[in-house]
C-alpha cells in the first residue's frame, strides 16, 4: 500500500512505523503536520490508499478524510478521549492501558475504531513508557488497522450504537494548574507521579532557587530527607529535593520563558540554575553498590553476574555531554579492572545513546569549542572499547540508538537490541560528517556500499532490518523490562561458551592485523579534520540545524541540502 504518515514530528514513534511499514514493502512517505497546502500537494503528488496519523497536534483537514481513510493513532484505551490521554493515565497512577488506531472524522477521537491493543504502565516516565510499552502496543495496533484497510472487508467498529461496550470519556486538557506539586503536602508516590507524567513535556511549573522553572523527571531517593521543598543535595548533575515524607532527584530543568525573551530549553539542573543553586553535597553513588546497599538513583551503575560485568547507563533523552562521556569512561575503565570475560555495556529499557549533548553545547558560552571537547571525549570512550582486547564487550541496546550512540554501540564485538528498537546509523541530519570511529565500525560491519546508503539516506532502521544487513547480532523480542534480565543471562551463556577464550584470543590478533593495516589514531584524525571545520565554520549548517533542533523550530529551508 502507498501509506502517508502524518506527524507534528518525525519522533521516536513516528520512526519506528516509517522503518516496520517499509520492512513489510509498504510505500511510506512522510508528512510534517501544520501546513494544509503542503499538505494537498503531497497527497495530489503521492496519492496514497491511506493516511496514518501516529503523532498529531492539530486536526486534519476534512477535504482529506473525508475522501481518504484517515487513521489516528490515539494513546488511549478505546473509549479514552482527549489530547492529554497518557499524562493523565500516569499521573492518576493507572497501570494497565492501551492505544487505539482510530478513523478520523469531525469531533476529535471520535471515529471507529480500526484496531486496538492493551499495554501495561510501569512506574517509568511518560516519554520512557511512550518509547516502550507504549509504542509496543501503538505498533502492533497501526500494522493490524493497515491490514484491515488493505483487506477491504473490514468494518471498524463505531463509537457508538449496540456494538459498542465501553464508556466514551472525554477528559480536557492537562494544565500546569491540574500537575502542580505541593511540597509541603504531597508524598513522594504523588510527587513522582507528577514529575513523570510531564517528564520530557511539558515539565511541571515550580518555584525553585528565587525563580520559575519547569522540572523535568523525577527518581526515588530512599535515605536523604529534610524540610519539604528544600534542595538537600547534587548527583551527577541532578538536583534532591525533599518532599512530605521523602525526596526525589529531579534530573533537568527549563527556564519559564519570559514575555518577549528567548525560547528557553531543559538542561541538566545544576547546569540550569548555575549561580542560583546554593552550596549542596555532592551526594555520591558508588558505582559498584555493596549487597544491600540502597544508594538510590544513579546514571552509571555496574554489577556483576559470575564472569559478567554489566556497565548500564542512563542519560535524560540519550544524550552524552562531555562530562557524561568521562564519567561513563572511568567507569568502563572500572570495569575493565574486573575479573569478567564478558562485559555487557548498557541493557537498560530506554535510550541507549544519541551521541553528543546539543542542549549543553548550545547554552555554552563557545557553542563550537563545547562541540569539540564533546566528541573528542565520546571518540575517547570509543577508542577504550576498541581497544579492549581481553574479553568480549556486548552493547545491549533496550531502546533507541542514534548518531554517535549508535557508533558507540558499533565499537563493542557484539551488538544486540529489542525488537522494538529503532536505530540511526548517521549524521547528516544535524549537518555533521560524525566521528567515533564510524568510518572504521560502519563499513567492517555492514560493507562500503550499505554504510554509504545508510548514512546519506538517513533513515531509521528497524531492529529487524538492523539485523539482516548485519548492523546488529541479535534481536531479543521481549517486553522493556524484561530485556536487561535477557541480556544479562544470554551474557551468561556466552562467558560459558567453550569457543569464548577462542573468540577473545581471535579478538586480539584481528584487533593487531587492522592496527597494522591503518591505525585507529588515523580514522579518529581523518574524522575530526572535517568535524573540526564544521564545528569552528560560523556559516556551517551544523549550527544551524543544532539551534533549530534545541529551541524546537522548524528547519531553514534548503539546510540540509548544503550537508
Amino acid at each position: 500500500m502507498r501509506i502517508l504518515l502524518l506527524a507534528s514530528a518525525f519522533n521516536s514513534l513516528s520512526q519506528r512505523l516509517h522503518a516496520e511499514l517499509r520492512d513489510r514493502r509498504h510505500q511510506v512517505e512522510f508528512q510534517l503536520g501544520g501546513d494544509d497546502e503542503e499538505l494537498s500537494a503531497t497527497m495530489a503528488r503521492f496519492r496514497p490508499d491511506v493516511l496514518l496519523a501516529p503523532m498529531l497536534r492539530t486536526a486534519i483537514p476534512q477535504e482529506v478524510w473525508s475522501e481518504l481513510t484517515c487513521l489516528i493513532v490515539h494513546p488511549g484505551p478505546p473509549g479514552d478521549r482527549g489530547p492529554s490521554s497518557l499524562d493523565r493515565a500516569i499521573q492518576d497512577g493507572r497501570t494497565e492501558w492501551g492505544v487505539t488506531v482510530l478513523q478520523a472524522e469531525a469531533e476529535m477521537d471520535a471515529g471507529p475504531v480500526w484496531a486496538a491493543e492493551p499495554c501495561g504502565l510501569p512506574e517509568h516516565g511518560k516519554s520512557d513508557l511512550y518509547r516502550n510499552e507504549v509504542s509496543d502496543a501503538a505498533v502492533a495496533a497501526a500494522l493490524l488497522a493497515v491490514e484491515r484497510v488493505a483487506s477491504g472487508t473490514y468494518v471498524p467498529q463505531p463509537q457508538h450504537g449496540p456494538g459498542w461496550r465501553r464508556t466514551v470519556r472525554t477528559r480536557p486538557f492537562l494544565r500546569q494548574h491540574d500537575r502542580r506539586i505541593d511540597w509541603a503536602a504531597d508524598p513522594t508516590e504523588t510527587v513522582l507521579r507528577r514529575l513523570r507524567a510531564a517528564d520530557s513535556q511539558p515539565g511541571v511549573l515550580d518555584e525553585l532557587c528565587g525563580g520559575e522553572w519547569f522540572l523535568h523527571g523525577g527518581h526515588r531517593e530512599p535515605l536523604l530527607r529534610g524540610r519539604p521543598g528544600e534542595l538537600l543535595a547534587t548527583r551527577a548533575g541532578a538536583v534532591c529535593r525533599a518532599t512530605s515524607d521523602g525526596a526525589v532527584w529531579i534530573p533537568e530543568l527549563r527556564r519559564r520563558r519570559t514575555p518577549g525573551g528567548p525560547a528557553t530549553f531543559k538542561l541538566p539542573a545544576v547546569a540550569a540554575l548555575g549561580a542560583l543553586l546554593p552550596p549542596l553535597p555532592e551526594a555520591l553513588a558508588p558505582l559498584m553498590p555493596d549487597e544491600g546497599e540502597r544508594p538510590g538513583w544513579s546514571d552509571i551503575s555496574y554489577r556483576e553476574d559470575g564472569p559478567v560485568g554489566l556497565l548500564r547507563f542512563a542519560f535524560p533523552g540519550g544524550a552524552m555531554s562531555t562530562e557524561h562521556c568521562r564519567r561513563l569512561l572511568a567507569a568502563y575503565r572500572f570495569a575493565l579492572g574486573r575479573p569478567t570475560s564478558v562485559l555487557v555495556l548498557g541493557g537498560g529499557r530506554d535510550f541507549f545513546s544519541n551521541g553528543i549533548h546539543l542542549n549543553i553545547i548550545e547554552a555554552a558560552p563557545d557553542p563550537a569549542a563545547e562541540s569539540w571537547a564533546n566528541i573528542t571525549a565520546m571518540d575517547d570512550l570509543v577508542a577504550e572499547v576498541l581497544a579492549t582486547t581481553d574479553r568480549l564487550v556486548v552493547s545491549a541496546l533496550g531502546g533507541n540508538a542514534a548518531a554517535g550512540g549508535m557508533m558507540l554501540a558499533l565499537a563493542a564485538d557484539e551488538v544486540w537490541c529489542r525488537a522494538g528498537s529503532v536505530l540511526n546509523p548517521h549524521y547528516r541530519l544535524m549537518g555533521l560528517y560524525g566521528s567515533e570511529y564510524w568510518t572504521y565500525t560502519l563499513p567492517r560491519r555492514v560493507g562500503t556500499a550499505e554504510a554509504g546508503r545508510l548514512t546519506e539516506q538517513a533513515l531509521p532502521v528497524s531492529a529487524a532490518a538492523a539485523e539482516r544487513i548485519g548492523l546488529v547480532d541479535r534481536v531479543l523480542d521481549c517486553g522493556p523490562g524484561e530485556f536487561g534480565a535477557n541480556a544479562a543471562h544470554l551474557a551468561g551463556l556466552l562467558a560459558a561458551s567453550p569457543a569464548a577464550q577462542q573468540r577473545i584470543a581471535a579478538k586480539k590478533a584481528v584487533r593487531e592485523a587492522d592496527e597494522r593495516a591503518k591505525p585507529l589514531a588515523a580514522y579518529r584524525e581523518e574524522e575530526l579534520a572535517v568535524m573540526r571545520r564544521q564545528f569552528f565554520t560560523p556559516e556551517s549548517p551544523y549550527h544551524a540545524l543544532r539551534s533549530a533542533f534545541v529551541h524546537k523550530r522548524p528547519v531553514p529551508a534548503g539546510l540540509l541540502a548544503r550537508t
